[in-house]
């Protein structure tokens, strides 16, 4: 069976590499593994996504809208603008964190409100206070991995050799502190 996690942020988040670490993750664990990613207007700001699907066959990297078994979002208004793709009993991570785009920023529009209420109503909802944690752990930069633990203890994919994976593809100064994220993230579901 497919299992398809959708990763959804604004650029500058780290979307992509809490992709490729997934991905890297579960191609070392033996699975058919696609990764497709979108960058959008990323350097200013613009919405990321970032597809990952893997089982024994993957035929495609798409995740088609109501596909996601999992939608994991950097930025909560991005979770509601990727909704659509989760399936009917998908899950959701969502970072309790707000970016204003330049439209808010410029007085065009307003942020919405009760953008976490309002996903919780529809779905399974894990809400995650990844900056927090973060900053916790002296570095804003970790938001990503954090989120990407709550997913791999959402998917079930605890069991992978996690340590060895950070350790492979983030550089050695920065290893040990993007563990104890990992864990941090993982403590969250």
């Amino acid at each position: 069976m497919v299992k398809s996690i959708l990763l959804v942020g604004v650029g500058g988040q780290g979307t992509i590499l809490a992709s490729k670490l997934l991905t890297t993750g579960l191609m070392e664990a033996g699975y058919d593994v696609k990764m497709s990613e979108i960058h959008g207007m990323s350097q200013r700001g613009g919405s990321v996504s970032s597809q990952v699907r893997y089982g024994e066959k993957v035929e495609s990297p798409v995740i088609e809208v109501g596909g996601a078994d999992i939608l994991v979002s950097f930025e909560k208004m991005e979770a509601l603008r990727w909704l659509k793709y989760l399936k009917p009993n998908g899950k959701v991570i969502v970072n309790n964190y707000q970016i204003n785009s330049m439209p808010i920023l410029s007085g065009k529009f307003d942020y919405p409100e009760g953008i976490i209420e309002e996903l919780s109503s529809k779905v399974q909802t894990t809400v995650a206070d990844a900056a927090k944690h973060a900053a916790e752990l002296g570095n804003p930069k970790v938001m990503n991995v954090i989120l990407l633990g709550a997913t791999i203890k959402s998917m079930g994919l605890e069991s992978l050799h996690w340590d060895k994976i950070v350790r492979d593809n983030v550089k050695e100064q920065f290893a040990e502190l993007n563990l104890k994220a990992l864990q941090v993230g993982m403590g969250l579901v």
